[in-house]
């Protein structure tokens, strides 16, 4: 590709030092963090940011962000936004990031090409260009970090809102609270099954006295988490239905014949004690 900016990047590279130190003015004036640790951080981004544009505008001599040469200047902007994501940061603030770059960069090209005017026109536009879409290729990867992170919280809260228990040998207990849906049913089969495995347990105790409501989506999730532990050897039992829930089954038309279903979780656990061969001894009162 034609060079488009013909003396950006010699500009960089010889003006390096000073260009960093009001770049880095302007970049600490507006960062949310300030403390040591961060001015650091935010030195060595910039440093070596600039001195990859530099290197890579003398060298490939091109503003086609999306060329191989420039592949090093994305992966570092797309380490700087995924750690500012960790960090809290927004995504104006990590856009800023490349963005405040173009004040100084225009004011070192007005000095350098103030006696030929037509030529600092098309530099200043090339480089107007250039750092706008480096600075939409920030904004993208803070998008898609951020939106990794909240998968990964999502997927976390899935599992802690899904503990399996051994309530006894060869006795686990799985509490449902809350509403499931196919995503939330497969954590849940999967928690329950790698804790059949782990356990060895014959019997899993289902207590669905903290989900709200029962529908036909809601009923065959729970027919096929009952499936999926009896192709690993262990029997259910659903505890925790409601009146309502009684009704709202018959009413659905939901086949429940084959599963032992308690109102209790402890009527289900006194079940599965007995199933499991526990000897019980009631005292009397």
């Amino acid at each position: 590709m034609q060079n488009e900016t013909g003396r950006l990047g010699d500009i960089i590279i010889e003006h390096q030092e000073k260009l960093l130190e009001g770049w880095l003015a302007s970049l600490i004036s507006r960062i949310s963090r300030r403390d040591a640790h961060a001015e650091a951080e935010l030195r060595q981004q910039a440093s070596r940011f600039l001195k990859l544009v530099g290197t890579t505008l003398s060298k490939a001599g091109s503003t086609d962000i999306d060329s191989s040469a420039w592949q090093e200047a994305r992966q570092l902007l797309g380490e700087i936004s995924a750690n500012r994501v960790r960090q809290g940061y927004s995504s104006i603030e990590t856009a800023n990031f490349v963005f405040s770059l173009k004040e100084p960069l225009t004011t070192y090209l007005q000095t350098e090409l103030s006696g030929d005017p037509v030529t600092l026109v098309n530099e200043i536009m090339a480089t107007n260009s250039l750092f706008d879409k480096l600075g939409l290729f920030t904004v993208e990867s803070y998008q898609k970090s951020r939106e990794q992170v909240i998968m990964r919280q999502q997927q976390e809260l899935l599992e802690l809102s899904t503990p399996v228990v051994q309530l006894w040998k060869d006795v686990l207990a799985l509490p449902l609270i809350g509403t499931l849906d196919s995503a939330r049913t497969q954590v849940v089969m999967e928690s329950l099954l790698q804790k059949i495995v782990d356990t060895g347990a014959s019997i899993a105790i289902i207590d669905i006295t903290g989900v709200p409501t029962v529908d036909t989506l809601v009923a065959q999730h729970l027919l096929k988490t009952v499936a999926a532990a009896r192709l690993m050897g262990a029997d259910c039992i659903i505890s925790g239905i409601r009146p309502q829930i009684a009704q709202t089954i018959v009413h659905l038309g939901v086949n429940l014949e084959d599963v032992i279903t308690k109102a209790t979780l402890a009527d289900a656990f006194l079940v599965a004690l007995q199933r499991a061969g526990s000897v019980i001894v009631q005292k009397d009162r």
